[in-house]
């Protein structure tokens, strides 16, 4: 699961991320699997002229391999953490391409929504409270935002009815 829900005392933390199925080992083998698949077509050209008209073709496809990888890990480093207690729901999102996005709201007044459909993606799970609706794992599978609401939902109404 992309997620993690921690309880520490009477606080929660819960700390969402993307799924990254390429980890830096994986995208070694690629990059090594595909120079050696690029090279091939070159040794039979070895030694001829014809191997400086394909040489930079093949560089250029091995970078723009590279540099498409590279920027996808970079695109899903985005994550959001929320902090829950009693008293406040802290929800940040932080996003490599812009600001620290923050929202807080009172956890007696917030209400958990899953739209199966209607929304920008397949159950779209959103926060009202404090004046404002926010998007919540629109990086997630349908599925697991499914599971999260279900587990929102519970804690929500564990830390409503302590109030």
């Amino acid at each position: 699961m992309p997620y993690e829900l921690r309880h520490s005392g009477n606080r929660w933390q819960l700390r969402l991320w993307p799924h990254n199925a390429l980890a830096p080992r994986g995208f070694a083998t690629v990059i090594a699997l595909s120079a050696t698949v690029l090279a091939l077509p070159l040794l039979a050209v070895l030694g001829n002229a014809v191997l400086w008209g394909i040489l930079p073709f093949a560089v250029l496809a091995l970078w723009a391999l590279w540099y498409a990888i590279r920027r996808n890990w970079r695109d899903r480093s985005v994550f959001e953490e929320m902090a829950l207690s009693r008293h406040e729901l802290h929800l940040r999102r932080i996003d490599p391409r812009g600001p620290v996005q923050e929202w807080r709201a009172d956890p007696h007044w917030v209400a958990l929504r899953l739209s199966a459909s209607g929304g920008p993606v397949e159950q779209y799970l959103t926060l009202t409270g404090g004046g404002r609706e926010v998007e919540l794992g629109a990086f997630l599978t349908p599925g697991e935002r499914v599971k999260l609401h279900d587990e929102l939902a519970d804690l929500l109404i564990r830390l409503k009815s302590y109030a």
